[in-house]
């Protein structure tokens, strides 16, 4: 993502609707909605498994207290490994996930890592985003994929507190 660049791109996600994938534009996702999105490196993932994903999901309930419409995570996976995480954890239909499976978003973002060396291929680096109404307003991104502390959904919720006090928040870009 360039420096200046602060729209959500173009891109197909596909989710389970009544057990069939289904395509969703990213556009769609995102438009008149207050949103925080969570950007994981991949399905069964140890941090993503055991340390990530379930605090947002405990934490979702607080997400709504502040205003957020809506909750999602993304990662490139196809969308029956998500599907089968989902089933895997309990995560609330609540709780949008979306297959980012050729990593279209990911890149559209600038925010593709090469996990080859770990014999995962190109994955998204974890990261949590505000976007408002297709904007993206905030973006913390961690250096280390295999952490979950700038980008957790304790640090996100930290944000809004801060913002609803009035006070400003930068975005942390590792």
């Amino acid at each position: 993502m360039s420096p200046g660049l602060n729209v959500i791109p173009s891109a197909d996600f596909r989710i389970m609707e009544r057990g069939k994938p289904i395509s969703l534009p990213s556009r769609s996702v995102f438009a008149g909605k207050s949103v925080a999105l969570f950007g994981l490196p991949g399905a069964f993932t140890p941090a993503c498994h055991h340390i990530h994903l379930p605090v947002i999901m405990a934490e979702y309930e607080a997400y709504k207290a502040n205003g957020i419409d809506l909750v999602a995570c993304t990662a490139v996976n196809d969308v029956f490994v998500l599907d089968a995480w989902r089933q895997a954890l309990g995560i609330s239909d609540e709780i949008l996930i979306l297959a980012d499976g050729n990593g279209d978003f990911a890149r559209g973002l600038g925010l593709l890592f090469d996990g080859r060396s770990l014999g995962l291929g190109e994955r998204s680096k974890r990261y949590a985003m505000w976007i408002n109404d297709g904007v993206i307003q905030h973006l913390s991104v961690e250096a280390d994929p295999t952490l979950a502390d700038v980008s957790s959904a304790y640090s996100l919720l930290q944000a809004f507190e801060n913002w609803n006090r009035g006070e400003t928040v930068a975005s942390i870009y590792s």
